[in-house]
């Protein structure tokens, strides 16, 4: 499987592709990663170096492999956080022609705008561009329950209007969407649940809500997510592997009391997931 990942890129810590890929490489996908920056480190620290690069150097690189004639062998594309309105166009046209070249591939988009605790964090056109362009051609979409509102412009709070708000983000485009960080109020005490629904239902699957915030987390699990669906066509299956990967991702970095992910050290979960979370049929 060959992945084309457009994202970010930081030196220091993991997010954007910088926490995609070596997952992805690790359960056995080739993956071709595209960066929009090149920061010293995540923005959540209040401070760093390093470019943006311009939408145009980011269109040369997907040209020049384009060039190479591999695009017909691309399965997925993969994008997460846009820092600017160019880069969304750069992407839509990526994804046209990966499809051109092979009418099976899949575009997978982490519509990053913010969360419940934070609100929107990107510049106020994104999430309007999301809305309107970015999110109609996507074929697999992973939202956070509050990025899922804003998208479909209503408040998913129960497991009903969840699936409901889901069902309004298919009708834009995307057959599938993963919710990711669901939290309803008569869920067990002290869990947090990932719900997936594509053309053959519905699947929810609850794990225990670890007490911190992990940048980079939403990355990783976009990216599994994309790689388990596309590798085997079940939504359930796909839900089930990445919640094993990412909460024991999760718990390590929280038991090395490391801010950044631990994203090296668990390794072998991605490689070989506990699958120790079933996901149960909700529709």
């Amino acid at each position: 499987m060959k992945i084309l990942s457009i994202q970010s890129a930081v030196a220091y810590g993991h997010v954007g592709n910088s926490a995609a890929v070596f997952p992805l490489q690790r359960i056995g996908v080739e993956v071709l990663p595209v960066y929009t920056v090149n920061f010293s480190n995540h923005t959540g620290y209040g401070a760093w170096r390093g470019p943006l690069i311009a939408p145009d150097d980011v269109r040369e690189v997907i040209t020049g492999i384009e060039e190479r004639g591999v695009f017909g062998q691309i399965d997925a594309v993969l994008s997460g956080y846009q820092g600017g309105e160019g880069i969304g166009d750069v992407i839509i046209d990526a994804v046209a022609r990966v499809k051109a070249a092979n009418p099976d591939a899949v575009y997978a988009c982490d519509p990053v705008m913010g969360n419940a605790k934070s609100g929107c964090f990107v510049a106020p056109a994104i999430p309007v561009l999301l809305r309107e362009r970015v999110v109609p051609v996507a074929d697999i979409i992973t939202p956070n329950q509050f990025e899922l509102g804003f998208l479909t412009e209503t408040d998913p709070d129960t497991l009903e209007s969840t699936l409901a708000s889901a069902d309004l983000a298919r009708a834009m485009g995307p057959r599938t969407v993963l919710v990711t960080s669901v939290e309803r109020p008569d869920r067990e005490e002290g869990t947090i649940e990932m719900l997936a629904v594509d053309d053959h239902g519905a699947w929810i699957v609850q794990t225990p809500h670890l007490p911190m915030k992990a940048n980079g987390s939403g990355d990783v699990t976009a990216a599994l997510f994309t790689a388990h669906y596309v590798q085997t066509g079940s939504a359930q299956t796909a839900l089930e592997r990445t919640a094993s990967s990412v909460y024991d991702l999760l718990k390590a970095t929280l038991e090395s009391g490391e801010r950044e992910l631990q994203l090296v050290e668990a390794q072998e979960f991605y490689a070989n997931p506990r699958l120790q979370f079933t996901a149960r049929q909700v529709r």
